[in-house]
């Protein structure tokens, strides 16, 4: 009789796992991904305010090849991780770049994209992107970004006055006024966005590419929470998809002169 009770416990547990198990599954027939606007050409408004952009595009294609609908939700980038765990939205398409300190708190798709930083300032300036040449100067970095980690760590405690803003074009804005010496940004984004624009004009990069993995990461993806390990490796295939098929490239031909992957 023991063995028969034990037997039919054994089922029991197994039915109730499974239930569990259908009943915790997530419906991904929708995904949202959260965003921030002013990051053009990766993400920006038109001047009908649509929102477009290469992060746009590819993420409009990972939800096709997922059979999934589309959901953008605009977001301030420095509140992005906090509204992804607060589950505002799904995932995080926003020119985000894996860096160790981000990954303590959520998890990332395969990279999307290679994310060089630069420093900009007026054309013909001396400065230089070390803190002994920003000594007594001001330097502009959006909050949240992995560039006012790197300005914080390696350049404030040297006299340089970093100043962090809650947009890219308020930064800019205080650019043409004069009220920053130089500002510290994704180059492909401040190269497309503002140096190529009508507003961007006596402006140029300064030095060259900044490199240290430790607070600039290795290459943007997709963020997303920990416990979702089931999207995460269905965004992970429909990406490898994208990429295989073409429409990777022809994405990345529409919004820029070189390869960014």
């Amino acid at each position: 009789m023991s063995g028969l009770k034990n037997k039919i416990l054994i089922s029991t547990a197994i039915i109730l796992t499974t239930l569990t198990a259908h009943a915790q599954a997530k419906d991904w027939s929708t995904i949202r991904f959260g965003t921030e606007s002013s990051y053009a050409p990766f993400e920006y408004k038109t001047p009908d305010n649509k929102l477009t952009g290469f992060d746009v595009d590819l993420g409009n294609a990972i939800c096709a090849h997922l059979k999934a609908k589309c959901v953008w939700v605009e977001n301030s980038f420095d509140g992005m991780i906090p509204a992804l765990k607060a589950k505002k939205f799904d995932g995080i398409l926003s020119s985000m770049t894996v860096t160790d300190e981000r990954e303590k708190q959520i998890a990332f798709s395969n990279k999307i994209y290679n994310t060089p930083t630069r420093m900009i300032a007026k054309a013909g300036s001396p400065l230089l992107p070390n803190a002994t040449s920003l000594r007594g100067k001001r330097v502009g970095v959006q909050q949240g970004t992995m560039q006012e980690s790197y300005a914080k760590t390696y350049w404030a405690s040297k006299g340089v006055t970093v100043v962090p803003y809650p947009t890219q074009d308020i930064l800019y804005q205080d650019m043409i006024s004069g009220r920053l010496d130089a500002s510290l940004q994704d180059a492909i984004m401040v190269d497309s966005g503002f140096l190529k624009s009508p507003k961007g004009k006596g402006f140029a990069f300064a030095g060259s590419n900044i490199t240290d993995t430790k607070t600039l990461g290795v290459g943007a993806a997709i963020g997303l929470r920990k416990e979702d390990n089931d999207l995460r490796e269905s965004i992970n295939r429909a990406l490898a998809a994208v990429i295989a098929d073409g429409t990777y490239k022809k994405l990345e031909q529409k919004y820029f002169p070189f390869s960014i992957y």
